[in-house]
């Protein structure tokens, strides 16, 4: 596990992260549950020993686009918990709400967060379709993240209505995404959405090409 550390703590600082022992050992444990939790269901690609080193770094490359710690996350089809789980322990004071369909999937997010002893941080257990029109969690959220679970034209559709007004909306593509933006250009007349930042980056671990995306929700 020690090599495990010190990829992650070599990585994180490559894309001009710090984190602590405390944190690095906490994703050390989540390592280690989605390794034992793979065996029973399909979680992530373990393909190779570097595949959920990636997940975890390519999920704090946006932390430096979530300016208020205290903000109120929605992960949208969140599968094995990324980004929002990776985000959560680097940001403790992040309150996050892990959206997924699959039964199997959030039970294996809860067991995660007890394990981790987690604060702050829920689980639900629903197609994002029929959450739309629960009005708990319409203009709810600071942030709404998604990565590259959605075509942006359908994820700027979905997650507009959770977003207060003034809030981030963050897709996390990869190579597709000039070709989806193109597509997205009548979407985000309609919702209102405007893009404010595009970032690209390299991820250290493997050199994949990955591009962050922002878009804001005017103030009404």
């Amino acid at each position: 596990m020690e090599e495990f550390k010190n990829l992650i703590s070599r990585a994180s600082g490559d894309i001009g992260i710090t984190l602590i022992e405390h944190e690095i050992d906490l994703l050390m444990k989540y390592y280690q549950e989605l390794l034992l939790w793979n065996e029973k269901m399909s979680l992530v690609s373990t393909k190779s020993p570097l595949d959920i080193p990636k997940h975890f770094i390519d999920s704090l490359t946006v932390t430096k686009f979530i300016k208020n710690e205290n903000s109120k996350l929605l992960d949208i089809g969140t599968g094995a918990g990324l980004p929002g789980i990776p985000l959560k322990i680097k940001m403790e004071s992040l309150h996050v709400t892990l959206l997924d369909s699959s039964r199997k999937k959030t039970s294996f997010l809860k067991s995660v967060i007890r394990k981790l002893g987690l604060s702050n941080i829920s689980v639900v257990n629903s197609r994002v379709e029929s959450l739309t029109h629960e009005e708990n969690y319409r203009g709810f959220f600071d942030i709404v993240i998604s990565r590259a679970a959605f075509k942006i034209p359908y994820f700027l559709t979905l997650g507009e209505c959770f977003l207060s007004d003034g809030g981030t909306l963050i897709a996390m593509k990869g190579k597709n995404a000039d070709d989806e933006l193109g597509e997205a250009v009548d979407t985000i007349r309609k919702t209102g959405l405007e893009l404010t930042y595009c970032h690209e980056i390299e991820l250290p671990i493997t050199g994949e090409s990955r591009k962050i995306l922002c878009f804001n929700k005017r103030l009404s």
